[in-house]
């Protein structure tokens, strides 16, 4: 069995194989801007080779020779030292930003690449770690690139003058200063690799816990009425511990680092005090001494606090970051419009369909078919069948947070049935592409999907090559005209944020009139809508060739059906509104609730 030691290891060298190649590409196309990294750094090296140079050979050479000139002459050498710094500074950051804002627009193309990859290739479902790529994960290697490449550099070329400074003023020196220095490094090292896994372990909790967050907002009202709040919650409490758990971890590893910056940073002043009267038995000069002191002072020591927390707090965190950003994605086939409304130019037109005479093919066949939201939740749809023809007009209602949306994602293939076959035209959705059943039906959410752009290209969203006589008469058709004039006309610019969610609904109606689909689902699309307005787009949709399935939020829309599905919380009842009248005393219910209060 391979230990745990062995896989992190693994784990570790894998990622840096798939790492390292982009990133050697990254610098070699910027040869330039590194060489002038470079060279702003050997003159910051320089300044911190003059800064304790010059102290120590003011005091040796000067004041305590009694020559009080050169000793001041020595002072003004680290004085300009100290002022070039201000220049040196500017011209490191100019160059570091020439290094992090390209590498973070590269990862923000790559993430969107990799999120739209992803909602491609899994039918009904989305890139839920996306939103954290885009912000968190990608901020994180921005800033810990830049650190690294700061501090590094910074501690390279500090420590080479700080160190040619001490080996200049005597080499015992380094004697004392380096042992301390080179064991505070090794343990600071040999904790690389365990906080390494304890990061990724920290992100894949981190990631967990948001998409379990983001599938329960999305689903409260299903959750609530089928009981299942507990499980939820339970389920969020344990991702909520494994985080805590991760940063528990972390924190002890931390501790370590905390010991071996004390050690490393703090040690070699306090031997170098005590190293005094070895080191003046010796020859070295009071001048060399607090030359030694000024070098650990001010530049080594406080180079090495910076690598070593940069390191702690950036570094194990980049190649883990930067493996989740750029990790192998589906590949990406062709961009498409979102689950509820896939646009059918992203795929070829589905063959014609075989109808027999004596057997016409449904628009919308459910058999048998079971969804719970839990393994121990009472089903939302429990062996529902459901046969619904071309050219028909049904209705489904029900209580809120009974199902409705559920069973309109079911039969729009966005949601897959945990037992029973669900076919569109004939069709399997389940498993379906999400592309491929833009070209079967249709899904139009409550929240109506308008983008930047021109009235005609929303409109013709779903179908581009609709002709301008057939855009206008579906304009007109749903009742869309007025709305069309006052934003200008069909090639007017349109800005979402100037609309109404009733105006936005109305563009995605006749947008739905003009889709190819032979189905379209409406899961109250229309409730921004008057019921003047909703009458005349629902009467225009439903006269269009095709099935039309409404989930109705007035009763009114039942009444225009041809039949009527009613979801009770433990079955379904279909029939006509007079049948349905006799049958069901929940639809008398609603029909007194709707017609007194909401029509």
């Amino acid at each position: 069995m391979t230990s745990p030691g062995a896989g992190t290891a693994t784990r570790e060298r894998g990622a840096l194989r798939r790492v390292a190649p982009p990133a050697r590409r990254f610098l070699a196309d910027r040869k330039g801007v590194l060489a002038r990294l470079g060279a702003w750094s050997v003159a910051e090296s320089a300044q911190t080779f003059l800064g304790g140079y010059g102290v120590a050979q003011a005091v040796d050479r000067g004041f305590l020779a009694g020559d009080t000139a050169a000793g001041l002459g020595w002072l003004g050498v680290a004085a300009v030292a100290v002022l070039l710094g201000a220049p040196v500074v500017t011209g490191v950051f100019a160059q570091l930003a020439r290094l992090t804002e390209p590498l973070r627009d590269a990862l923000v193309r790559r993430a969107v690449t990799r999120s739209l990859a992803e909602a491609s290739a899994r039918p009904g479902g989305g890139d839920r770690a996306a939103v954290s790529r885009l912000t968190n994960q990608v901020e994180i290697v921005r800033d810990s690139f830049a650190g690294l490449v700061l501090t590094l550099r910074s501690f390279v070329f500090t420590a080479a003058g700080a160190l040619l400074g001490l080996f200049t003023l005597d080499p015992a020196l380094l004697v004392v200063v380096v042992p301390p220095l080179a064991g505070g490094l090794a343990l600071f090292l040999v904790t690389l690799r365990p906080m390494s896994a304890a990061q990724r372990r920290a992100l894949a909790a981190d990631e967990a816990l948001g998409d379990h967050a983001s599938r329960t907002r999305g689903a409260l009202r299903d959750i609530t009425a089928c009981g299942t709040r507990e499980d939820a919650a339970r389920r969020g409490e344990h991702l909520v511990e494994d985080a805590a758990v991760c940063a528990r971890v972390l924190a002890r590893w931390a501790a370590v680092r905390t010991l071996a910056l004390g050690v490393a940073g703090q040690l070699p002043f306090l031997l170098l005090l005590l190293a005094v009267p070895w080191l003046r038995a010796r020859g070295v000069g009071t001048g060399a001494l607090l030359g030694a002191f000024t070098y650990l002072a001010q530049s080594l020591l406080p180079a090495l606090h910076t690598l070593m927390t940069a390191i702690g707090a950036a570094g194990t965190r980049l190649l883990v970051v930067l493996d989740r950003i750029t990790g192998t994605a589906p590949p990406v086939t062709a961009p498409h419009a979102p689950a509820s409304e896939t646009a059918p130019q992203a795929v070829s037109p589905p063959p014609p369909l075989r109808r027999s005479a004596s057997t016409p093919r449904p628009a919308v066949e459910l058999r048998s078919v079971t969804l719970s939201y839990g393994v121990r939740a009472e089903p939302v749809l429990d062996s529902l069948d459901l046969r619904v023809e071309d050219g028909e007009h049904l209705a489904v209602v029900g209580p809120s947070g009974i199902g409705k949306s559920t069973l309109a994602r079911v039969v729009a293939g966005t949601l897959a049935p945990g037992a029973g076959t669900v076919e569109v035209a004939g069709r399997p959705v389940t498993g379906r592409d999400p592309a491929e059943l833009g070209a079967l039906r249709a899904l139009l959410p409550q929240q109506a999907y308008v983008f930047t752009s021109t009235v005609r290209d929303n409109l013709t969203y779903l179908c581009p090559d609709a002709r301008t006589a057939e855009l206008r008469a579906a304009v007109g058709e749903v009742g869309a005209d007025g709305l069309v004039a006052r934003l200008g006309g069909l090639d007017a610019p349109l800005v979402p944020g100037d609309l109404s969610q009733g105006e936005r609904q109305l563009l995605v109606l006749v947008r739905a009139h003009l889709s190819p689909a032979r189905l379209l689902l409406l899961d109250e699309a229309t409730c921004h809508l008057d019921a003047a307005a909703e009458a005349r787009a629902e009467e225009a949709l439903a006269r269009r060739p095709g099935a039309l399935l409404v989930v109705a939020h007035r009763m009114s829309s039942a009444l225009r059906a041809d039949r009527v599905v009613v979801l009770d919380g433990v079955g379904a009842v279909c029939g006509t509104h007079g049948d349905l009248l006799g049958r069901s005393p929940l639809y008398r219910d609603l029909v007194g609730y709707w017609g007194g209060t909401r029509e």
